[in-house]
């Protein structure tokens, strides 16, 4: 039972993971769409991100910009079990939005 339990925990944190990569993601992909400069939008992913997350931004020259998150999810250290590292990630892709005197 104790084993189960603790799978359980690890399995949770992993998924708390994911779910904040794919956050920092979207609101990266989101801030440079409506035209942030990137340093901007890693810090906003920053915000969300799971501590030790690398966030990389990369644009195209047609105005698609993929933004990915990864970090390698730790198990929690009160645990006292030698558990593995997970790499988790996410990407989000977005188009950038054009100026807004260029819309009629």
């Amino acid at each position: 039972m104790a084993a189960f339990a603790l799978t359980l925990v690890w399995m949770l944190t992993v998924g708390i993971a994911k779910v904040e990569t794919v956050d920092a993601a979207r609101d990266a992909a989101r801030a440079i769409a409506r035209g942030d400069d990137p340093d901007q939008a890693i810090a906003i992913a920053a915000r969300t991100a799971p501590p030790n997350a690398d966030i990389d931004i990369g644009e195209t020259d047609s105005g698609v910009v993929t933004v990915t998150v990864s970090v390698q999810a730790e198990p929690p250290g009160w645990l006292l079990v030698p558990l593995p590292a997970v790499s988790v990630g996410s990407q989000a892709t977005t188009l950038v939005e054009g100026d807004a005197g260029d819309s009629p």
